[in-house]
């Protein structure tokens, strides 16, 4: 299998910075970033991805609308779906999962967190 692209979702520039810097150094070297969901979505046009990981508090489209767009495509209703943010209360985590994710990360996390969930959800080692 050829190098997986992922796409990294998040408004805040310092998280996308850290969040592509974590996957460098864990090998996954392809990462496409955007400032919210309608900057994704556009992005997704023009691209193929292999993964996406989204924040949800993001302003113009939030990751809950962005990943109900994403799995509203045919093209994209098994494309795998990280999100991380800050809401962790149960109900929230429940909503997220129900709406399409694969996975789910509470801010602040470690970059080992980070590259277990992306291996897993990605199912690769």
């Amino acid at each position: 299998m050829q190098k997986p692209k992922i796409l990294a979702v998040d408004d805040c520039p310092n998280m996308r910075r850290i969040i592509i810097n974590t996957l460098r150094r864990a090998g996954f070297s392809d990462v496409v970033e955007a400032s919210d969901g309608r900057d994704a979505l556009e992005k997704m046009k023009e691209e193929d991805f292999n993964c996406i990981i989204t924040d949800w508090n993001m302003p113009k489209m939030d990751g809950l609308t962005f990943v109900n767009n994403v799995r509203s495509m045919k093209e994209f209703e098994s494309l795998p779906i990280l999100m991380v943010t800050t809401r962790s209360v149960e109900a929230d985590i429940e909503q997220a999962m129900k709406t399409g994710v694969n996975s789910y990360i509470v801010k602040p996390f470690t970059p080992d967190t980070l590259v277990s969930k992306i291996k897993q959800i990605m199912q690769t080692e």
